[in-house]
């Protein structure tokens, strides 16, 4: 049987060419947004250049100043700076195009850790950049100054010194986007929390090589890249155990009880036979239940007849039924009594060896259902609501077209709602 893609919706599935148009959309969006931005800085371009060259300025020898060692430099210099500042300042416009185009496609709890990594990211972007300019800047600058031979003249050309500075911005940009790299890789289960812990020597050797590699050839810059590269990492391990611990706290809270775990203290919910009156039998699937009798139904939330969902009031075909995972235990622990003790009255009556061919449960070709073909048909049911509550639908498909092949009645009824409900 083959499995439809988790990601497709009915009705929502849109054919190729829809989606590059939508990326042809998006990326006009996004460099017109540059546009924009460049156009309000370039008459600003020669004070924009003045402010970003004001950390070397400052610290000159009294007499020296910037030179042009090109005739276009005067006038290109400072073009690309406003160009360059038009994409920084458009950033969050930019990201924000592209998590429009691929939000679609996500999960509703891989939306929820997207956006605030989108946004964390942004903003320590901005802060590397803020903390090179007003920290790393003064004192490179000074040192470099100091250092420089007698006789020298530190005339520094202004093509030359703004690839050094932008150097620095993305360089300490970058770098401070180890936490939300350092998450991801978590998150992702690429590597555990304790063995980036382990590999911490190794990580601080390779935040000292990338601040070679990344910043002027002094110990000076590379160590003041490579510290808040190493405490980031840090950070960045910090969150990813809160979050690993967040994830375990709410997979614990959703973890079906082991086999031979006695069931909960509840009320069963299905009748049992009374000595004064006519034995009752099992209730048979119907195409609606009303609250604490249908197991399928309270256990996929939803009713289906005809395979569509209706609403209505409380007698109505298809009323939708929201179940709280309290009462769904009860439901469970119910029916798994009931598959019990209609085991125990079946061996008890010798019928174990009879031909059942005629059960309601029985199947062509498959032996009729028995107490521990229900048992795993629970626990099955038991970990299908955990995997959809922990938000593997992929997961909770595989068991459900197992419970389809295998289980008895009542249990491929409740496969069949629920199937429909994540279809939906």
């Amino acid at each position: 049987m083959s499995q439809p893609d988790h990601h497709d919706e009915p009705g929502a599935e849109q054919p190729f060419i829809s989606h590059l148009i939508e990326l042809r959309d998006r990326l006009i969006r996004a460099l017109a947004s540059v546009l924009v931005m460049f156009l309000i800085l370039f008459p600003f371009a020669n004070p924009l250049y003045t402010l970003v060259a004001q950390p070397l300025m400052a610290r000159l020898p009294e007499g020296s100043t910037m030179i042009a060692t090109e005739v276009a430099t005067p006038f290109l210099a400072p073009f690309r700076l406003a160009l360059i500042a038009a994409v920084f300042l458009a950033m969050p416009y930019l990201l924000y195009q592209m998590w429009a185009f691929v939000a679609p496609g996500l999960y509703r709890h891989e939306k929820r850790l997207a956006v605030p990594l989108l946004v964390s990211s942004i903003a320590l972007f901005y802060i590397g950049a803020a903390f090179a300019y007003f920290l790393v800047f003064p004192v490179v600058f000074s040192f470099f100054i100091a250092t420089a031979p007698d006789g020298v003249a530190v005339m520094t050309d202004i093509s030359k010194y703004l690839d050094f500075v932008l150097t620095l911005f993305f360089a300490f940009g970058l770098a401070f986007e180890i936490p939300i790299a350092t998450i991801l890789v978590v998150a992702a289960g690429l590597v555990s929390a304790e063995r980036l812990s382990a590999a911490r020597p190794y990580v601080i050797v390779g935040a000292f090589v990338i601040g070679a590699v990344l910043t002027p050839p002094d110990v000076l810059s590379q160590t003041m890249l490579a510290v808040p590269m190493w405490l980031l990492f840090e950070l960045g391990i910090i969150a990813a155990r809160l979050l690993i611990k967040e994830r375990e706290g709410a997979a614990a809270a959703t973890v079906p009880p082991a086999p031979g775990t006695p069931p909960k203290p509840t009320q069963p919910r299905i009748a049992a036979p009374v000595a004064s009156g006519p034995a009752t039998a099992e209730p048979q699937p119907r195409p609606w239940s009303p609250p604490g009798e249908g197991l399928g139904d309270q256990l996929s939330g939803q009713l289906v007849v005809g395979g569509e969902i209706d609403g209505g009031d409380m007698n109505t075909p298809g009323r939708f039924v929201p179940m709280t995972p309290e009462q769904m235990d009860a439901e469970l622990d119910a029916i798994e009594g009931a598959e019990r003790r209609a085991a125990a009255l079946e061996d008890s009556q010798g019928l174990a060896g009879l031909d059942h061919s005629d059960h309601p449960d029985a199947l062509p070709g498959k032996a009729p259902n028995t107490a521990e073909t229900a048992d795993v048909g629970e626990e099955k049911l038991r970990a299908v609501q955990a995997l959809r509550e922990a938000g593997n639908p992929a997961a909770a498909r595989a068991l459900l077209y197992e419970l389809l092949e295998d289980g008895n009645e009542d249990q491929r009824r409740v496969a069949r709602n629920i199937l429909a409900q994540i279809d939906t």
